[in-house]
């Protein structure tokens, strides 16, 4: 039995995907990276952790549910500029495409305050119009409170309660000591109730459906690049293995690369090596524009100078011009996309709707 034989037959089999995507999103402070340790059972961030000027997805188990957590920088963060941050929430983006199955906004219940009933309406300027769907807060709390107390606390400050309603009246109470797991079980059970409520699906947004095919066309490149490696190793493998054993060695070396290719093309395609280069474009364009508007008083010479001169300093405006355009993308439904490639419908199985 060849590799082409082997996986032509594999395709038969129906795809499976266990994986809860969770985007675990904060206002300001340290509170979304409590969270993500919560969630994980594990210290990925250290308690100093306040922001992060790159996003990133942490794998790890929720309950007994496999859960990929990804952080982005805080929605109030002021130590990134206008570019950089647009950047990252692509970034964030394609980590959790083709859409989270929930979108968790953490708070610190010892410093929430009445401002950040404002969160969610950046929420849907950041995530698309109907990304409150998806959303649960996430409130944040440290040492041996009792649980009675924190709830009533929660049904009588009138911004905590205005800022769960924005959500559908949907929040969670968890403990910062990452080791407690005690209520990791009910996060996962209402996690599922709000999924049910919206039939069950991942969020999505036409910015969404751009991040996956971005994505995806990134594996495909990858991919043709490995093909000879690939079929080396399959070769090799068919040397030393026959029947349900080979078969079991294929199917775990695909999963190997092909989760190594994802991970490489979550991280960098087409859709985020663009982002700087159009905002950048946009800028100078218009900067030059107006440099030779003003320079044409000098005459030639100060058209010209001026254009040059417009142009590098339209340069560094134009994140900000490309930030108005993203936010029209997700008032557009997405697309559908057509994957028919056996090698990659193989080692890439649709996610978990």
């Amino acid at each position: 039995m060849d590799s082409h034989s082997y996986s032509h037959r594999r395709k038969e089999a129906p795809p499976t995907d266990t994986e809860l995507r969770v985007l675990v999103v904060g206002s300001s402070g340290p509170s979304q990276f409590s969270l993500t340790n919560s969630i994980l059972g594990r210290e990925e961030f250290s308690k100093d952790v306040n922001s992060i000027v790159q996003s990133r997805k942490n794998l790890g188990d929720l309950a007994g549910t496999r859960v990929a957590v990804v952080n982005g920088p805080n929605l109030y963060g002021k130590n990134l500029s206008h570019t950089k941050m647009k950047t990252e929430m692509k970034r964030c983006k394609c980590l959790s495409a083709p859409g989270p199955h929930a979108l968790l906004m953490a708070f610190d219940l010892d410093q929430i305050s009445p401002n950040d009933v404002k969160t969610p309406k950046l929420m849907v300027k950041r995530f698309g119009e109907n990304a409150l769907s998806h959303t649960m807060v996430l409130l944040a709390y440290e040492g041996d409170a009792d649980m009675q107390t924190l709830e009533n606390r929660v049904s009588t400050d009138w911004h905590i309660r205005e800022l769960i309603e924005q959500c559908g009246g949907r929040y969670h109470i968890f403990n910062k000591n990452w080791r407690d797991r005690s209520r990791d079980k009910e996060l996962l059970q209402k996690i599922d109730r709000m999924l049910a409520s919206v039939g069950g699906r991942h969020y999505t947004s036409r910015s969404y459906a751009q991040a996956e095919e971005s994505v995806r066309k990134e594996e495909r490149k990858l991919l043709k690049k490995r093909a000879t490696e690939t079929e080396e190793a399959w070769r090799e493998l068919e040397k030393q293995y026959r029947g349900e054993a080979l078969r079991w060695q294929v199917d775990s070396y695909n999963s190997s690369v092909g989760g190594e290719i994802r991970a490489k093309a979550e991280m960098d395609n087409a859709w985020l090596r663009t982002s700087l280069a159009v905002g950048a474009g946009l800028g100078m364009a218009t900067g030059a524009a107006m440099g030779m508007a003003m320079g044409a008083v000098a005459g030639a010479g100060g058209m010209t100078l001026g254009g040059a001169l417009g142009g590098l300093m339209g340069g560094a405006a134009g994140g900000t011009a490309q930030v108005a355009i993203e936010h029209l993308e997700d008032r557009v439904g997405p697309h559908a996309t057509n994957f028919n490639t056996v090698f990659i419908n193989r080692f890439f199985r649709p996610p978990r709707s």
